[in-house]
């Protein structure tokens, strides 16, 4: 080990892509020492059965994207593929290191451990390791006294202005002699039309179309498949991977409102309070991963169908919207909420399969995967959790509804698309001679239903509604509820 290394700042990217309003960067500059940049492609997370390529590409882009920022400074991000201990025992080789830098993250049970193993390393090596809120997330919470007041106080405030300078940061000279002892990770990725590319720049085009008019029909367009996709921000992978800050997309909706288009964006605001509501949330009921957040549901047993199971990942089950839902998110990765909910209550309920198994493939395939937001989205919409009405969605009504002229499933069910547009909701209702005019087969063309919905929908109804009166699931219920009740007009559990 060289004896007369220089001591430096590193900041350990993770979840926050971006270099504006970033905590843990304006802190590691503020120091005399020289700050390095680094992201770790941790194997044990890409190992993980939550992550997929599509959310590794979306964060090589976001790198990419930072690098040609860095640029104008003669610095760059260090990109390795190890394990984050090993990572920095190796940096010591060349630097000694005063002091991490990094957010907090609200994620799996793996990052968590991987964090205290983190923290035994920099204690045992004399680093210190300063941790930020991230987006008014609170460690340690009891309950959600205040709570509301903190994080609308922390979205009002300054956002944090970063002034980067060359002399401040690690060279990119240095930066390529210390590849040469790490395996270094390619930043390439096959360019994509099928999936939003990650990076701070392209979130602001995104914004900056939503904010100047895709937000105009926000409210009306919200719950319908196809419509949606233009109408929604389309930011929530930006901001799940911290390519932006929540505070940035709140103080710019903020800002944008006027008469003409205040309902819509208070709507969009709204659900930005939600999403940090349930990530808080997650951070304070962790087991809500692997076990339903209500303990009285965990006795609930449900036989596992692989048949169901596979013809619901690869939108084979005979229901069209369903089909199209599931069809449309494992191509682009990206499904309005109210589909999203769709497809986890058809799987929980319809199917009558665990929402534990539910979880790996829909992480798989969300490019926005938020661990806060998927596990207790998960629960909810499977009726797990002893507060929520109990939703169990019709997907033919649905399909009415907000697909009334099943330009959605006419797009991602192509087989279906010359059929008359009754048929192509309920194709289950075509006679033998409707089939032969149409020159088509149900059963061939497309699958049969897999389950008779009337059937397994009154089952589901009957066992949850018995099972929200258990006593157990009573208790608990009063306990969320103390816990996760918010003291102010806007009340949330």
């Amino acid at each position: 080990m060289n004896t007369n290394r220089e001591e430096i700042n590193v900041v350990w990217f993770k979840r926050d892509l971006r270099i504006q309003d970033n905590e843990a960067i304006y802190n590691a500059l503020t120091s005399k020492k020289r700050v390095l940049f680094i992201y770790v492609f941790e194997k044990s997370l890409q190992d993980d059965i939550h992550y997929s390529e599509r959310h590794w590409n979306f964060i090589k882009q976001s790198l990419v994207d930072l690098n040609e920022d860095l640029k104008a400074f003669d610095s760059e991000i260090l990109c390795v593929s190890s394990e984050v201990t090993t990572t920095f025992n190796q940096l010591l080789n060349t630097y000694k290191i005063n002091t991490v830098f990094s957010h907090q993250e609200t994620g799996l049970l793996l990052t968590y451990n991987r964090d205290k193993d983190f923290s035994r390393f920099c204690r045992n090596n004399s680093i210190k390791w300063k941790e930020n809120k991230n987006n008014a997330i609170l460690r340690g919470l009891l309950n959600r006294e205040d709570w509301f007041h903190h994080w609308e106080k922390y979205m009002n405030a300054n956002q944090i202005k970063i002034n980067l300078k060359s002399e401040k940061l690690v060279s990119s000279t240095e930066i390529a002699n210390l590849k040469k002892g790490f395996t270094v990770v390619d930043l390439q990725t096959t360019p994509s039309k099928n999936f939003q590319k990650g990076g701070t720049k392209t979130a602001w085009k995104y914004a900056k179309t939503f904010f100047e008019t895709r937000h105009k029909q926000y409210m009306y367009n919200i719950s319908k498949p196809a419509l949606a996709r233009e109408s929604c921000s389309r930011l929530s992978p930006y901001i799940s991977w911290g390519n932006v800050s929540i505070r940035q997309i709140f103080q710019k909706a903020n800002e944008a409102k006027n008469n003409n288009n205040k309902k819509h964006l208070d709507a969009f605001i709204s659900r930005l309070r939600w999403q940090a509501h349930f990530i808080q949330k997650f951070e304070m009921e962790h087991t809500m991963e692997k076990v339903s957040l209500n303990k009285g549901f965990r006795k609930l047993k449900k036989s596992i169908s692989e048949k169901y199971q596979e013809a619901w990942k690869t939108g084979q089950t005979g229901f069209p919207l369903v089909d199209a839902s599931m069809r449309c998110l494992n191509e682009t990765g990206y499904l309005n909420f109210r589909m999203r909910a769709l497809i986890v209550s058809f799987f929980t309920h319809i199917l009558w399969q665990p929402w534990q198994d539910a979880s790996k493939h829909l992480s798989q395939m969300f490019l926005d995967f938020e661990p806060g937001i998927h596990f207790p989205q998960l629960q909810m919409n499977s009726g797990e959790t002893g507060l929520d009405t109990l939703r169990i969605y019709n997907p033919i009504k649905n399909s009415k509804e907000h697909d009334e002229d099943a330009t959605f499933i006419k797009k991602w069910v192509p087989e279906l698309a010359n059929l008359p547009t009754a048929f192509i909701h309920e194709p289950y209702l075509m006679t033998s001679l409707d089939e032969q005019f149409n020159n088509f087969h149900l059963g061939k063309n497309y699958p049969k239903t897999i389950v008779d919905i009337n059937l397994t929908r009154k089952k589901a109804t009957e066992i949850l509604w018995k099972m929200k009166d258990n006593p157990d699931v009573i208790a608990e219920n009063r306990r969320i509820l103390k816990k996760h009740t918010i003291t102010s007009s806007n009340k949330m559990v």
